[in-house]
Protein backbone atom coordinates (compact mmCIF):
# COMPACT_ATOMS: atom_id res chain seq x y z
CA UNK A 1 0.00 0.00 0.00
CA UNK A 2 1.31 3.41 -0.98
CA UNK A 3 1.94 5.83 1.86
CA UNK A 4 3.41 9.30 1.67
CA UNK A 5 5.61 11.22 4.05
CA UNK A 6 3.47 12.13 7.09
CA UNK A 7 1.55 15.43 6.92
CA UNK A 8 3.04 16.28 3.53
CA UNK A 9 -0.31 16.33 1.77
CA UNK A 10 -2.85 17.44 4.36
CA UNK A 11 -4.25 19.94 1.87
CA UNK A 12 -5.64 17.09 -0.26
CA UNK A 13 -8.83 17.13 1.74
CA UNK A 14 -9.52 20.86 1.46
CA UNK A 15 -12.67 21.85 -0.41
CA UNK A 16 -11.02 24.05 -3.02
CA UNK A 17 -7.95 25.98 -4.07
CA UNK A 18 -7.50 29.47 -2.62
CA UNK A 19 -9.31 32.20 -4.55
CA UNK A 20 -7.09 33.75 -7.19
CA UNK A 21 -7.38 36.36 -9.95
CA UNK A 22 -5.71 34.09 -12.53
CA UNK A 23 -7.55 34.18 -15.85
CA UNK A 24 -5.08 32.46 -18.18
CA UNK A 25 -6.95 29.30 -19.30
CA UNK A 26 -3.77 27.19 -19.33
CA UNK A 27 -2.88 28.13 -15.75
CA UNK A 28 -6.47 27.64 -14.57
CA UNK A 29 -6.51 24.16 -16.13
CA UNK A 30 -3.20 23.31 -14.47
CA UNK A 31 -4.52 24.39 -11.08
CA UNK A 32 -7.68 22.35 -11.61
CA UNK A 33 -5.60 19.33 -12.58
CA UNK A 34 -3.51 19.73 -9.45
CA UNK A 35 -6.66 19.88 -7.29
CA UNK A 36 -8.02 16.67 -8.85
CA UNK A 37 -4.71 14.86 -8.38
CA UNK A 38 -4.63 15.89 -4.73
CA UNK A 39 -8.12 14.46 -4.27
CA UNK A 40 -7.10 11.14 -5.86
CA UNK A 41 -3.88 10.87 -3.87
CA UNK A 42 -5.77 11.51 -0.65
CA UNK A 43 -8.10 8.60 -1.39
CA UNK A 44 -5.70 5.82 -2.29
CA UNK A 45 -8.43 3.14 -2.32
CA UNK A 46 -10.27 5.03 -5.04
CA UNK A 47 -12.52 8.04 -5.60
CA UNK A 48 -15.30 8.65 -8.12
CA UNK A 49 -15.45 11.56 -10.52
CA UNK A 50 -18.37 12.93 -8.52
CA UNK A 51 -16.38 12.58 -5.32
CA UNK A 52 -13.47 14.49 -6.86
CA UNK A 53 -15.90 17.19 -7.96
CA UNK A 54 -17.25 17.53 -4.40
CA UNK A 55 -13.79 17.77 -2.85
CA UNK A 56 -12.45 20.27 -5.39
CA UNK A 57 -15.68 22.28 -5.91
CA UNK A 58 -15.10 21.93 -9.66
CA UNK A 59 -17.90 21.16 -12.09
CA UNK A 60 -18.44 17.54 -13.07
CA UNK A 61 -17.77 18.43 -16.70
CA UNK A 62 -14.40 19.95 -15.80
CA UNK A 63 -13.46 16.96 -13.65
CA UNK A 64 -14.49 14.46 -16.33
CA UNK A 65 -12.48 16.21 -19.04
CA UNK A 66 -9.30 16.39 -16.91
CA UNK A 67 -9.72 12.81 -15.67
CA UNK A 68 -9.93 11.52 -19.24
CA UNK A 69 -6.73 13.40 -20.05
CA UNK A 70 -4.97 11.88 -17.02
CA UNK A 71 -6.20 8.38 -17.90
CA UNK A 72 -4.90 8.79 -21.44
CA UNK A 73 -1.54 9.86 -20.00
CA UNK A 74 -1.61 6.68 -17.82
CA UNK A 75 -1.38 8.73 -14.62
CA UNK A 76 -4.84 7.62 -13.43
CA UNK A 77 -6.77 4.40 -13.99
CA UNK A 78 -10.30 3.11 -13.40
CA UNK A 79 -10.35 0.36 -10.77
CA UNK A 80 -13.94 -0.81 -10.43
CA UNK A 81 -17.28 0.33 -9.12
CA UNK A 82 -18.17 1.93 -5.81
CA UNK A 83 -21.20 0.88 -3.75
CA UNK A 84 -24.40 2.26 -5.22
CA UNK A 85 -26.65 4.49 -3.15
CA UNK A 86 -29.37 4.46 -5.78
CA UNK A 87 -28.86 4.56 -9.51
CA UNK A 88 -25.82 3.53 -11.46
CA UNK A 89 -22.75 2.82 -9.25
CA UNK A 90 -19.89 5.26 -9.89
CA UNK A 91 -16.52 4.17 -11.30
CA UNK A 92 -13.58 4.60 -8.96
CA UNK A 93 -10.34 6.32 -9.95
CA UNK A 94 -6.91 5.60 -8.58
CA UNK A 95 -3.31 6.52 -9.28
CA UNK A 96 -1.91 4.10 -11.85
CA UNK A 97 0.90 2.33 -9.94
CA UNK A 98 2.64 1.45 -13.18
CA UNK A 99 2.93 5.01 -14.43
CA UNK A 100 6.34 5.28 -12.79
CA UNK A 101 8.89 3.67 -10.51
CA UNK A 102 10.67 4.79 -7.33
CA UNK A 103 14.14 3.77 -6.18
CA UNK A 104 15.28 3.55 -2.55
CA UNK A 105 18.96 3.28 -1.64
CA UNK A 106 20.47 2.43 1.74
CA UNK A 107 24.15 3.35 1.95
CA UNK A 108 25.43 1.68 5.10
CA UNK A 109 28.88 1.52 6.62
CA UNK A 110 29.34 -2.09 5.53
CA UNK A 111 26.41 -2.76 3.18
CA UNK A 112 24.69 -1.17 0.21
CA UNK A 113 21.13 -2.02 -0.81
CA UNK A 114 18.68 -0.82 -3.44
CA UNK A 115 14.95 -1.33 -3.91
CA UNK A 116 12.81 -0.55 -6.95
CA UNK A 117 9.08 -0.18 -6.28
CA UNK A 118 5.96 0.83 -8.14
CA UNK A 119 3.94 3.89 -7.19
CA UNK A 120 1.98 1.98 -4.54
CA UNK A 121 5.19 0.96 -2.81
CA UNK A 122 5.22 -2.66 -3.99
CA UNK A 123 8.78 -3.97 -4.31
CA UNK A 124 9.63 -5.04 -7.86
CA UNK A 125 13.33 -5.79 -7.40
CA UNK A 126 15.92 -5.50 -4.65
CA UNK A 127 19.61 -6.18 -4.20
CA UNK A 128 22.29 -5.90 -1.51
CA UNK A 129 26.09 -6.07 -1.65
CA UNK A 130 28.98 -5.71 0.78
CA UNK A 131 30.24 -2.15 0.99
CA UNK A 132 33.01 -0.21 2.69
CA UNK A 133 32.04 3.41 3.24
CA UNK A 134 35.62 4.21 4.26
CA UNK A 135 36.70 3.99 0.61
CA UNK A 136 35.18 7.43 0.09
CA UNK A 137 32.51 9.00 -2.11
CA UNK A 138 34.14 8.58 -5.52
CA UNK A 139 34.43 4.80 -5.18
CA UNK A 140 31.26 4.46 -3.10
CA UNK A 141 28.95 6.38 -5.41
CA UNK A 142 30.20 4.43 -8.43
CA UNK A 143 29.03 1.32 -6.59
CA UNK A 144 25.70 2.99 -5.86
CA UNK A 145 25.34 3.85 -9.55
CA UNK A 146 26.06 0.29 -10.67
CA UNK A 147 23.80 -1.37 -8.11
CA UNK A 148 20.86 0.96 -8.81
CA UNK A 149 21.14 0.52 -12.56
CA UNK A 150 21.33 -3.27 -12.19
CA UNK A 151 18.31 -3.29 -9.89
CA UNK A 152 16.30 -1.07 -12.24
CA UNK A 153 17.06 -3.50 -15.06
CA UNK A 154 16.02 -6.43 -12.85
CA UNK A 155 12.68 -4.64 -12.29
CA UNK A 156 12.13 -4.65 -16.08
CA UNK A 157 12.15 -0.89 -16.38
CA UNK A 158 14.50 1.92 -17.38
CA UNK A 159 15.83 4.97 -15.62
CA UNK A 160 13.50 7.07 -17.78
CA UNK A 161 10.56 5.45 -15.95
CA UNK A 162 11.98 6.27 -12.51
CA UNK A 163 10.08 9.15 -10.92
CA UNK A 164 12.58 9.73 -8.16
CA UNK A 165 15.34 8.30 -6.01
CA UNK A 166 15.62 8.38 -2.22
CA UNK A 167 19.00 7.80 -0.56
CA UNK A 168 19.83 7.13 3.08
CA UNK A 169 23.32 7.68 4.53
CA UNK A 170 24.75 6.98 8.02
CA UNK A 171 25.62 10.55 8.89
CA UNK A 172 24.17 14.01 9.60
CA UNK A 173 22.57 15.38 6.42
CA UNK A 174 22.20 19.04 5.47
CA UNK A 175 18.82 18.67 3.79
CA UNK A 176 18.91 21.82 1.69
CA UNK A 177 22.31 20.98 0.20
CA UNK A 178 22.10 17.22 -0.27
CA UNK A 179 25.40 16.73 1.60
CA UNK A 180 26.61 15.20 4.85
CA UNK A 181 28.23 17.33 7.53
CA UNK A 182 31.21 15.98 9.50
CA UNK A 183 29.96 12.38 9.45
CA UNK A 184 31.98 10.38 12.03
CA UNK A 185 31.81 7.02 10.22
CA UNK A 186 32.00 8.42 6.66
CA UNK A 187 35.62 9.57 6.23
CA UNK A 188 36.11 11.64 3.10
CA UNK A 189 32.39 12.27 2.54
CA UNK A 190 32.15 15.59 4.39
CA UNK A 191 30.51 18.24 2.18
CA UNK A 192 30.71 15.98 -0.89
CA UNK A 193 27.82 16.82 -3.28
CA UNK A 194 26.12 13.42 -3.08
CA UNK A 195 22.69 14.47 -4.36
CA UNK A 196 24.17 16.60 -7.13
CA UNK A 197 26.38 13.76 -8.37
CA UNK A 198 23.56 11.21 -8.45
CA UNK A 199 21.14 13.58 -10.16
CA UNK A 200 23.77 14.39 -12.79
CA UNK A 201 24.24 10.70 -13.55
CA UNK A 202 20.59 9.71 -13.75
CA UNK A 203 18.72 12.90 -14.51
CA UNK A 204 16.17 11.87 -11.87
CA UNK A 205 15.01 13.89 -8.82
CA UNK A 206 17.05 12.62 -5.86
CA UNK A 207 16.46 13.14 -2.14
CA UNK A 208 19.07 12.55 0.57
CA UNK A 209 18.35 11.93 4.25
CA UNK A 210 19.88 10.33 7.29
CA UNK A 211 19.36 6.56 7.38
CA UNK A 212 17.68 6.57 10.80
CA UNK A 213 15.13 9.15 9.60
CA UNK A 214 14.36 6.94 6.62
CA UNK A 215 14.16 3.91 8.88
CA UNK A 216 11.47 5.70 10.88
CA UNK A 217 9.70 6.65 7.67
CA UNK A 218 9.91 3.12 6.25
CA UNK A 219 8.46 1.60 9.41
CA UNK A 220 5.71 4.24 9.51
CA UNK A 221 4.78 3.66 5.89
CA UNK A 222 5.12 -0.10 5.56
CA UNK A 223 6.16 -1.71 8.86
CA UNK A 224 5.60 -1.71 12.58
CA UNK A 225 4.89 2.02 12.85
CA UNK A 226 1.72 2.11 10.76
CA UNK A 227 -1.00 4.08 12.51
CA UNK A 228 1.43 5.83 14.87
CA UNK A 229 1.90 9.60 14.83
CA UNK A 230 4.65 9.73 17.48
CA UNK A 231 7.43 7.19 17.25
CA UNK A 232 11.18 6.82 17.61
CA UNK A 233 13.31 4.52 15.45
CA UNK A 234 16.73 3.55 16.82
CA UNK A 235 19.13 2.19 14.20
CA UNK A 236 21.88 0.08 15.71
CA UNK A 237 24.50 -0.77 13.11
CA UNK A 238 28.14 0.20 12.85
CA UNK A 239 26.94 3.48 14.33
CA UNK A 240 23.78 4.35 16.23
CA UNK A 241 21.21 6.84 14.95
CA UNK A 242 17.69 7.92 15.81
CA UNK A 243 14.77 8.88 13.58
CA UNK A 244 11.98 10.86 15.24
CA UNK A 245 8.36 11.18 14.13
CA UNK A 246 6.42 13.89 15.99
CA UNK A 247 2.75 14.57 15.29
CA UNK A 248 3.03 12.71 12.02
CA UNK A 249 6.17 14.49 10.75
CA UNK A 250 9.82 13.48 10.64
CA UNK A 251 11.72 15.91 12.86
CA UNK A 252 14.92 17.10 11.16
CA UNK A 253 15.95 20.10 13.24
CA UNK A 254 17.23 23.35 11.74
CA UNK A 255 19.74 21.86 9.30
CA UNK A 256 18.50 18.28 9.15
CA UNK A 257 20.95 16.80 11.63
CA UNK A 258 18.58 15.99 14.52
CA UNK A 259 18.52 12.54 16.10
CA UNK A 260 22.25 11.86 16.59
CA UNK A 261 21.66 9.78 19.71
CA UNK A 262 24.87 7.86 19.04
CA UNK A 263 26.85 10.87 20.18
CA UNK A 264 25.21 11.32 23.55
CA UNK A 265 27.82 10.83 26.25
CA UNK A 266 26.92 7.73 28.26
CA UNK A 267 30.24 7.20 30.07
CA UNK A 268 32.58 10.00 31.11
CA UNK A 269 35.49 7.55 31.20
CA UNK A 270 34.48 5.70 28.06
CA UNK A 271 36.59 4.98 24.96
CA UNK A 272 37.24 7.56 22.23
CA UNK A 273 34.54 8.01 19.62
CA UNK A 274 35.11 8.82 15.95
CA UNK A 275 33.35 12.13 16.49
CA UNK A 276 36.28 13.24 18.69
CA UNK A 277 34.58 12.91 22.07
CA UNK A 278 34.80 10.12 24.66
CA UNK A 279 32.20 7.71 25.97
CA UNK A 280 29.59 8.29 23.26
CA UNK A 281 26.80 5.72 23.01
CA UNK A 282 28.13 4.67 19.60
CA UNK A 283 31.58 4.00 21.08
CA UNK A 284 30.00 1.94 23.85
CA UNK A 285 27.32 -0.03 22.01
CA UNK A 286 27.59 0.35 18.22
CA UNK A 287 28.45 -2.58 15.99
CA UNK A 288 32.16 -1.74 15.89
CA UNK A 289 32.24 -1.34 19.68
CA UNK A 290 30.63 -4.75 20.17
CA UNK A 291 33.16 -6.33 17.82
CA UNK A 292 36.09 -4.62 19.57
CA UNK A 293 34.89 -5.76 22.98
CA UNK A 294 34.58 -9.31 21.65
CA UNK A 295 38.17 -9.15 20.43
CA UNK A 296 39.30 -7.96 23.87
CA UNK A 297 37.42 -10.83 25.51
CA UNK A 298 39.28 -13.32 23.33
CA UNK A 299 42.64 -11.70 24.13
CA UNK A 300 41.79 -11.85 27.83
CA UNK A 301 41.39 -15.59 27.50
CA UNK A 302 37.65 -15.80 28.12
CA UNK A 303 36.08 -19.06 27.01
CA UNK A 304 34.12 -18.24 23.87
CA UNK A 305 33.56 -19.68 20.42
CA UNK A 306 34.56 -16.27 19.06
CA UNK A 307 38.19 -17.29 19.60
CA UNK A 308 37.91 -19.52 16.55
CA UNK A 309 36.75 -16.59 14.44
CA UNK A 310 39.50 -14.35 15.81
CA UNK A 311 42.12 -16.84 14.66
CA UNK A 312 40.96 -16.43 11.04
CA UNK A 313 39.81 -12.80 10.68
CA UNK A 314 38.59 -9.79 12.67
CA UNK A 315 35.43 -10.45 14.67
CA UNK A 316 32.28 -8.62 13.55
CA UNK A 317 29.07 -7.74 15.38
CA UNK A 318 27.31 -10.36 13.26
CA UNK A 319 29.72 -12.98 14.59
CA UNK A 320 28.79 -11.96 18.13
CA UNK A 321 25.09 -12.23 17.29
CA UNK A 322 25.48 -15.67 15.76
CA UNK A 323 27.54 -16.86 18.73
CA UNK A 324 24.89 -15.58 21.15
CA UNK A 325 22.16 -17.41 19.24
CA UNK A 326 24.27 -20.57 19.48
CA UNK A 327 24.45 -20.24 23.28
CA UNK A 328 27.82 -18.52 23.76
CA UNK A 329 27.76 -16.93 27.23
CA UNK A 330 30.40 -14.28 26.48
CA UNK A 331 28.60 -13.18 23.30
CA UNK A 332 25.31 -12.92 25.16
CA UNK A 333 26.93 -10.76 27.85
CA UNK A 334 28.41 -8.45 25.20
CA UNK A 335 24.97 -7.93 23.67
CA UNK A 336 23.43 -7.48 27.10
CA UNK A 337 25.96 -4.75 27.95
CA UNK A 338 25.35 -2.99 24.63
CA UNK A 339 21.59 -3.18 25.11
CA UNK A 340 21.88 -1.72 28.58
CA UNK A 341 23.82 1.30 27.28
CA UNK A 342 21.30 1.82 24.48
CA UNK A 343 18.37 1.54 26.87
CA UNK A 344 19.92 4.02 29.31
CA UNK A 345 20.23 6.62 26.54
CA UNK A 346 16.81 5.76 25.18
CA UNK A 347 15.22 6.39 28.58
CA UNK A 348 16.19 10.06 28.29
CA UNK A 349 14.73 10.23 24.78
CA UNK A 350 11.45 8.70 26.00
CA UNK A 351 11.28 11.08 28.98
CA UNK A 352 11.87 14.01 26.66
CA UNK A 353 9.64 13.08 23.67
CA UNK A 354 7.02 10.74 25.18
CA UNK A 355 6.58 8.62 22.01
CA UNK A 356 3.94 5.91 21.78
CA UNK A 357 6.32 3.48 20.09
CA UNK A 358 10.06 2.84 19.92
CA UNK A 359 11.28 0.56 17.14
CA UNK A 360 14.79 -0.87 17.31
CA UNK A 361 16.30 -1.66 13.91
CA UNK A 362 19.63 -2.03 12.13
CA UNK A 363 21.99 -4.94 11.66
CA UNK A 364 22.74 -5.61 15.33
CA UNK A 365 19.06 -6.23 16.04
CA UNK A 366 19.36 -9.61 14.35
CA UNK A 367 20.23 -10.55 17.94
CA UNK A 368 16.52 -10.22 18.79
CA UNK A 369 15.70 -10.53 22.47
CA UNK A 370 19.39 -10.80 23.40
CA UNK A 371 19.59 -7.05 22.81
CA UNK A 372 15.93 -5.98 23.05
CA UNK A 373 15.45 -7.34 26.58
CA UNK A 374 18.31 -5.36 28.18
CA UNK A 375 17.19 -2.27 26.29
CA UNK A 376 13.69 -2.60 27.75
CA UNK A 377 15.02 -3.35 31.25
CA UNK A 378 17.28 -0.29 31.24
CA UNK A 379 14.46 1.93 29.99
CA UNK A 380 12.12 0.63 32.70
CA UNK A 381 14.68 1.34 35.42
CA UNK A 382 15.70 4.79 34.21
CA UNK A 383 12.53 6.18 32.68
CA UNK A 384 9.64 8.00 34.35
CA UNK A 385 7.00 5.39 35.05
CA UNK A 386 4.20 7.17 33.19
CA UNK A 387 6.36 7.62 30.09
CA UNK A 388 7.56 4.02 30.19
CA UNK A 389 4.07 2.62 30.54
CA UNK A 390 2.86 4.68 27.58
CA UNK A 391 5.66 3.46 25.27
CA UNK A 392 5.93 0.14 23.45
CA UNK A 393 9.47 -0.99 22.64
CA UNK A 394 9.70 -3.47 19.78
CA UNK A 395 12.01 -4.70 17.07
CA UNK A 396 11.49 -3.07 13.68
CA UNK A 397 9.32 -5.27 11.48
CA UNK A 398 11.05 -4.52 8.19
CA UNK A 399 14.49 -5.56 9.41
CA UNK A 400 17.26 -4.45 7.08
CA UNK A 401 14.72 -3.08 4.58
CA UNK A 402 13.48 -0.26 6.81
CA UNK A 403 15.85 2.37 5.41
CA UNK A 404 15.55 1.42 1.73
CA UNK A 405 11.74 1.36 1.90
CA UNK A 406 11.76 4.67 3.76
CA UNK A 407 13.84 6.03 0.90
CA UNK A 408 11.20 4.71 -1.52
CA UNK A 409 8.47 6.52 0.44
CA UNK A 410 10.51 9.73 0.37
CA UNK A 411 11.06 9.41 -3.39
CA UNK A 412 7.35 8.80 -3.97
CA UNK A 413 6.39 11.85 -1.95
CA UNK A 414 8.73 14.07 -3.94
CA UNK A 415 7.39 12.57 -7.16
CA UNK A 416 3.78 13.21 -6.16
CA UNK A 417 4.62 16.78 -5.21
CA UNK A 418 6.02 17.27 -8.69
CA UNK A 419 3.03 15.54 -10.24
CA UNK A 420 0.57 17.78 -8.42
CA UNK A 421 2.53 20.87 -9.37
CA UNK A 422 2.94 19.96 -13.04
CA UNK A 423 0.31 17.35 -13.86
CA UNK A 424 2.80 15.78 -16.26
CA UNK A 425 3.53 12.08 -16.69
CA UNK A 426 5.51 10.85 -13.70
CA UNK A 427 8.28 9.16 -15.63
CA UNK A 428 8.83 11.97 -18.13
CA UNK A 429 12.43 12.98 -18.49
Amino acid sequence: MMKLVPSMFKSYTTKSEPKTTITDPKIVRQLNKAAILRAVLANVEGISRAGAARITSLSRATVSAIVEELIEARILREVGLAASHGGRPPTLLQLNPDSGRAVGVDIGATHLSAVVANLRGRTLAEAEIAFDIRRGPEVGLEQVKSLVEETVTAANCTLAEVTGVGVGVPGPVIMTQGKVSSPPIMPGWDEFPIRERLEAWWGRPTSLDNDANLGALGEWAYGGGQGESNLVYIKVGTGIGCGILIDGKIYHGVLGTAGEIGHLTTSQDGPPCKCGNYGCLEAMAGGEAIAQRAQLAVKAGQRTSLAEVSGQRPITARDVTEAAQAGDVVARQLLNDAGWHIGSALASVINFLNPGLVLVGGGVTGAGDFILSPISEAVEQRCLRASFQATRIELAKLGRQSVALGAVSLALTKAFQGLVESGEALGAG
